[in-house]
């Protein structure tokens, strides 16, 4: 038992290194995609916290779906919160999976490029949009009466640039569109895509479905808000994974890890018994080839040969 244990530990050692080593060289390459992203969610959130310094509360609109869902409260309001917690740690821990389980299917650095670019895109048209019209937040403290529904003038650029946690939690005016359904779709979609389970894909459009349903019962969207975010994401995704090269699909065989001793020394003999038989090394060659006396004839002396040898 302990010897299974420990040849079992010592092969996860070595895909663990091998898939570390892979993923470094893809980070060399994609840094500044990655890096660009990224100062992007900060630009993101910069321009959310900006728009909290014109906001102005006031009544709240009237909406169908406050009229549908019942409002759940500041004690419950939470619920939202913890789901696209979970949905986003999930999707995290999902996306390094390929370091420890045979199943591999993606490359992590090439995925996050790709879930950023998707990001990006829908974070712009989210910055141009809550910028154009400022709607009277619904969620509870940006409602009139609340100290935190407007902002003092900022006395510098400093207050405005630095972001406290805070903040982030307790912002208003950046309504259209949800910035929780854009992370919840993208990560949706993104493993709808390259996941392999199909009922973790179910059941990730089912928590998208419900996530959508609490943050309106929560009040810290309209419905507008939601719907809009539905289609805009699902649009900016189709149109930008389109102009984006398609990530290698590993369970094709179209892998960057280097390969290992026994699996060179398989390929090997797999090779040099086609090569024995007559066949193309090539898999996409699939030609029929006769030998005549030890020798493969060419190409253009295949029909001569048929023919002799039905005596014709």
């Amino acid at each position: 038992m302990n010897l299974y244990i420990g040849r079992e530990a010592s092969k996860l050692w070595k895909r663990f290194c091998a898939e570390i080593s892979t993923e470094i060289s893809l980070l060399i390459d994609n840094w500044k995609y990655l890096l660009g992203g990224l100062i992007f969610q900060y630009i993101h959130g910069v321009a959310a916290r900006g728009v909290h310094y014109i906001h102005r509360p006031g009544p709240i609109l009237q909406d169908v779906g406050f009229f549908l869902l019942p409002e759940l409260g500041q004690d419950k309001a939470y619920l939202s919160e913890t789901l696209f917690t979970f949905i986003f740690l999930s999707f995290v821990a999902w996306s390094f999976h390929p370091f420890i389980l045979k199943s591999k299917k993606i490359y992590t650095v090439l995925l996050w490029c790709r879930v950023l670019a998707f990001l990006v895109g829908c974070q712009i048209l989210r910055i141009l949009t809550f910028y154009s019209t400022q709607l009277p937040g619904p969620n509870y403290h940006c409602r009139e009466g609340s100290r935190l529904a407007t902002l003092p003038p900022p006395d510098n650029a400093y207050e405005v640039l630095f972001m406290n946690f805070r903040g982030v939690l307790y912002g208003c005016g950046d309504l259209i569109f949800s910035s929780h359904m854009i992370f919840t779709l993208v990560f949706v979609r993104s493993y709808q895509k390259y996941g392999t389970q199909r009922f973790m894909k179910q059941l990730a459009w089912l928590l998208a479905v419900t996530q959508s349903l609490l943050i309106i019962a929560s009040r810290k969207h309209y419905t507008v808000d939601v719907v809009v975010a539905w289609y805009t994401v699902n649009l900016v995704v189709f149109f930008v994974d389109k102009k984006l090269p398609e990530l290698p699909d590993r369970t094709n065989g179209t892998a960057l890890l280097p390969l290992s001793s026994k699996e060179r020394d398989t390929k090997t003999r797999d090779e040099s018994h086609k090569l024995l038989n007559g066949n193309s090394v090539d898999p996409t060659d699939r030609r029929q080839r006769t030998q005549v006396n030890g020798k493969t004839p060419e190409d253009g002396n295949a029909a001569h040969v048929n023919t002799t040898m039905n005596g014709a």
